[in-house]
């Protein structure tokens, strides 16, 4: 990587056009500069009791602020700032600040655990580190974690800071303590090979791995999806996903920049369904989990309805399925759906899609594969869905589809630039300008994923047919939840036979929200724990339980919080190499696993995490 500080006075050029943006800050300065006045970003103002719009020209100079400040800590290009906020625009604010200063951002889950946010920070070395409340730097220095490389802790909310440590600084203060200075900034050059992100995801061995993103990388990415899908300006995306996530970082936050188009902030998770009918969005970035949602809501909702109703929606979903394929050229409308699809549409598929506020034009479902049945319901009635595949290590899009060639059984055709192939085993392998530089500091994980000639090992098996990818399984055995999260279970398992309660452990997950652990018990140890329960008052399933995820969560706390089991099914019953259950070599067989306790795990994932216990 190089950095350079620019010797020459005045501002850095200004790119005449997207075509020749080559880095970030010229992406903003682009934007700015192309159309000043346009609402840029949207948040909601909890004392005013609304929600607040910024045009370009506004948030850029808001963001000054944020540049001066960062440039008054003197920190050097090349240099790690560590961002755990949740998503808005004082994220944003930090991000732009650190990239126009040739500095890295780190961007760490805002839920993620004391112990791996620890890891992380020690890991890529961050000067500072941007958190949300001091309560949250508590909890990480008590982990034991020398974090003595940070030379400034900025607190967005420092209720309760005392002069204990002098790194530690409010937020208003540290930009307050820059606002007075008038003094012009020295530029800053950034060039496409030099890192723009360390966006750290789980690995294999067990601790979170530090994908080296360039701005090459992302830039690249970006402009190719912007020729696939295009988003226009009067466009609205609401933002949900973390930005720590580069599916988000890519699709809601820097893509939105390049089109022009407004990016809303949504207050929380517990409020999308709110914020989705107040803002209205014309376009959603969104794991699966989101639509899996409502459209479980629809299926409850048919289950309850007469059979008038029930009738009128299947009938819909009918009727919009022709609709659909006639419109991707697979199928023609007869002159029944012609006449009836506008009542349809009326009295059925408009009042459902007003659940996503009814203006939502386009939906980008990515992160992890979206169940056929859940896609082809919203493009019946009207919505496209649009299914891609991507990794953080392709900074992230490969492939996606388009509303004109839509086929939901696919991840669509690899992006323009990008190139894909099949290896051994039908290995997706994926060469082009978003591969990322490696892993920060792994150059070992990195040579063992990406070849001399810059093919990526994706670890997914494919096929590749009319110039379509289709994901048909994993190599290695990663679980993916339906929130996108990728995860090693066998490091997982390995930290839960460290407890000596724990004879035995599977963790599984892949396309749930959440993991469950199925475990054997060690009987004399677990007799003891059901004692000590006893003798302290609790007793019964519920108390069994909450003393098993403890465990768990205790063996598991090196890992992200989303690697931590919700759930767990024990018994004190051994799997064996007799019962198919184990190999010779006594590893577990997962899918002989899986289909012997099938009926547990449904009940498991039928209703919120509950514990069930084997006779």
């Amino acid at each position: 990587m190089r950095l350079r500080k620019n010797a020459m006075p005045g501002p850095i050029s200004q790119p005449p056009s997207l075509a020749d943006v080559a880095t970030l800050p010229e992406l903003l300065r682009w934007r700015v500069r192309a159309t000043p006045t346009a609402e840029a970003y949207r948040h909601f103002d909890a004392a005013a009791g609304r929600w607040i719009s910024r045009s370009w020209q506004e948030i850029d100079a808001e963001f000054e602020h944020w540049r001066r400040a960062l440039a008054a800590e003197g920190f050097s290009p090349g240099e790690r700032v560590a961002i755990l906020m949740p998503n808005g625009i004082a994220h944003v604010a930090m991000d732009q600040a650190a990239l126009a200063r040739g500095l890295v951002p780190v961007p760490m889950h805002a839920v993620d655990n004391p112990d791996s946010i620890a890891y992380i920070l020690a890991d890529s070395g961050a000067l500072l580190l941007f958190v949300d409340t001091l309560a949250r730097w508590q909890a990480i220095t008590a982990t034991g974690q020398p974090l003595d490389h940070l030379k400034r802790i900025v607190c967005a909310d420092a209720a309760g800071l005392t002069a204990a440590d002098a790194r530690i600084v409010a937020l208003d203060r540290w930009l307050a303590e820059s606002s007075g200075v008038s003094a012009p900034l020295t530029d800053v050059a950034v060039e496409p090979g030099d890192l723009a992100a360390i966006v750290y995801t789980s690995g294999t061995t067990g601790r979170p791995k530090g994908v080296m993103l360039s701005h090459g990388n992302i830039v690249a990415n970006v402009k190719a999806v912007a020729q696939r899908i295009a988003a226009v300006p009067n466009d609205v995306f609401l933002s949900f996903l973390p930005l720590s996530h580069t599916f988000e970082r890519t699709g809601g936050y820097y893509y939105p920049i390049a089109v022009g188009a407004c990016v809303a902030y949504a207050r929380s998770v517990p409020q999308l369904a709110e914020d989705l009918k107040m803002v209205r969005p014309t376009v959603l970035v969104s794991v699966p989990r989101i639509y899996e949602r409502i459209y479980a809501l629809i299926m409850q909702h048919r289950a309850a309805a007469g059979g008038a109703e029930r009738a009128l929606l299947d009938l819909a979903l009918a009727v919009g399925g022709r609709r659909f394929d006639a419109r991707q050229g697979r199928g023609s409308l007869s002159l029944f759906d012609r006449l009836a699809w506008p009542l349809l549409k009326r009295f059925v598929a408009d009042k459902v899609l007003a659940r996503f506020g009814g203006r939502l034009r386009v939906a980008v479902s990515g992160g992890a594969p979206i169940a056929e049945p859940v896609i082809r319901l919203f493009l019946a009635l009207g919505l496209d869905i649009l299914q891609g595949y991507g990794m953080t290590e392709t900074s992230p899009v490969v492939s996606v589809n388009t509303p004109d060639d839509n086929d939901p059984s696919s991840v669509g055709r690899v992006l323009d630039g990008t190139e894909v192939r099949l290896g051994e085993r039908d290995e997706l392998l994926v060469r082009g300008p978003g591969v990322m530089l490696g892993y920060w500091h792994n150059p070992e994980e990195t040579r063992r994923v990406k070849q001399v000639d810059g093919w990526l090992h994706t670890g997914d098996q494919a096929r590749i047919a009319n110039g379509r990818i289709t994901i048909t399984g994993r190599i290695k055995d990663i679980l993916v939840t339906s929130t996108g999260e990728k995860i090693a279970p066998v490091d997982l398992e390995t930290a839960i036979l460290a407890d000596p309660l724990f004879e035995q452990a599977l963790v599984i997950g892949e396309q749930r929200p959440f993991l469950t652990a199925l475990v054997v018990l060690n009987t004399r140890a677990w007799e003891q724990e059901k004692e000590r329960l006893a003798a302290s008052g609790n007793q019964g399933a519920a108390a069994e339980r909450t003393a098993l995820l403890a465990r768990i969560a205790a063996a598991v706390k090196a890992y992200p919080s989303y690697a931590t089991p919700r759930a767990v099914w024990w018994t004190l019953d051994p799997w064996t190499i007799a019962s198919g259950l184990l190999t010779p070599t006594l590893k577990n067989k997962r899918p002989a696993l899986e289909r012997r306790f099938a009926a547990e795990i449904e009940q498991i994932y039928a209703k919120k995490p509950v514990v069930i216990t084997s006779t």
